[in-house]
């Protein structure tokens, strides 16, 4: 029996990541936390399979020995902006396969670092699995496979107060607001301010108009890596749209030094995430994706364009990540290297995946 390590995976998004992955293979499978009581206890939800682990990052020799004797090993502790590639070193020594769910692009410009070493070891790595990024990049990848000479991409997302995650994402969405970055636009890379040029994105029902806002995120990087083209934008809005204005000023009028402050991220984190546990009742824990690539097509202008609806972001997160170690898991997906979605995930097995777990992406494509 093949044997998977979830790295905080009594956690919201690793726990999902978890009941997604024992509904489709027969594994023996343990989760950790620095919390034994919680951990047990989900462990013992999850069920008699499941075992659990009490494991401190820090401890480097306790990680390793956790690591050694797994087939799979998936990364779920974040946010991943304080994290540094230990998981991902150790599996590639080990020789274990390595997924991750991490969701910035400094940990994945440092876990590529490790391609050419988990190349040699045979070692199938690959990152920013989950939802966004994840799921996101395979339907950009199909909206590309459709054009033959794709230019544009323009990925857009919307997430309903929490997305049924926990503290992390709350964390994450401020630590986002900390830095400008780069984006490619024009063939060139471009500096651009977060949560800066609003638009207006019309996604499917019950979200309908949105708006949207320029936003850190891995696909801005790994996307410009995968395919040629000439600009990749990422933006990102939430609702209530009180959200989004809240956001937006925190972005534009607190002194971005008092965003690199931990006192102050951690007090956001947790004032938005007792809130938005309020409004869930009313807004639900919903995401919508929207992928549009423009380009030609048979020699003529052409758009090919993707959307999703999910109701719950953290169950959609397990299906992006728990379809991927499936695959690895029954070796029907080998990729030594260290990769983004996009560029370990074909077409097609993709959209098997996502039928198996009734996940409709409608796609559509028009001359322009």
């Amino acid at each position: 029996m093949k044997q998977v390590l979830i790295i905080g995976g009594a956690g919201r998004i690793g726990r999902n990541v978890a009941m997604d992955l024992l509904q489709y293979q027969q594994i023996g499978l343990t989760i950790t936390s620095t919390t034994a009581q919680t951990g047990s206890a989900i462990a013992l939800d999850l069920g008699p399979q499941v075992q659990f682990q009490v494991l401190d990052l820090a401890d480097r020799k306790a990680v390793e020995a956790a690591i050694a004797p797994q087939d799979l090993v998936i990364h779920c502790a974040g946010p991943f902006q304080d994290r540094n590639t230990q998981v991902l070193e150790l599996c590639i020594q080990h020789q274990v396969n390595y997924l991750d769910v991490s969701d910035h692009p400094s940990f994945t410009e440092q876990a590529r670092q490790w391609h050419d070493q988990a190349v040699a070891a045979g070692v199938t790595a690959i990152v920013n699995t989950g939802i966004f990024p994840g799921i996101s990049n395979s339907m950009v990848r199909q909206d590309v496979e459709t054009l033959d000479q794709p230019q544009n991409i323009h990925l857009s997302y919307v997430v309903a107060g929490t997305g049924g995650a926990g503290i992390t994402i709350m964390r994450t969405t401020f630590l986002g607001l900390q830095h400008p970055f780069h984006a490619w636009l024009e063939g060139r890379w471009q500096q651009v301010q977060p949560y800066s040029e609003c638009e207006t994105i019309p996604f499917p029902p019950p979200y309908g108009p949105v708006k949207v806002f320029w936003f850190d995120v891995p696909e801005r990087l790994t996307l410009t890596q995968s395919f040629a083209v000439q600009s990749v934008v990422t933006k990102f809005g939430s609702v209530p749209a009180i959200y989004n204005g809240l956001t937006w000023a925190l972005a534009h009028w607190l002194p971005k030094t008092w965003l690199r402050e931990r006192r102050v991220i951690e007090f956001l984190a947790w004032a938005g995430f007792v809130t938005t546990q309020f409004t869930n009742r009313w807004s639900g824990t919903g995401v919508a994706i929207r992928s549009q690539v423009t380009g030609l097509r048979a020699g003529r202008s052409a758009q090919a364009s993707s959307s999703l609806v999910l109701p719950d972001t953290a169950i959609a997160a397990g299906y992006g990540t728990g379809s991927i170690a499936q695959l690895i898991l029954s070796q029907r997906l080998k990729q030594p290297g260290v990769w983004p979605v996009e560029a370990a995930l074909p077409t097609p097995l993709f959209q098997e995946m996502m039928a198996l777990r009734e996940v409709v992406i409608k796609q559509n494509i028009v001359a322009t």
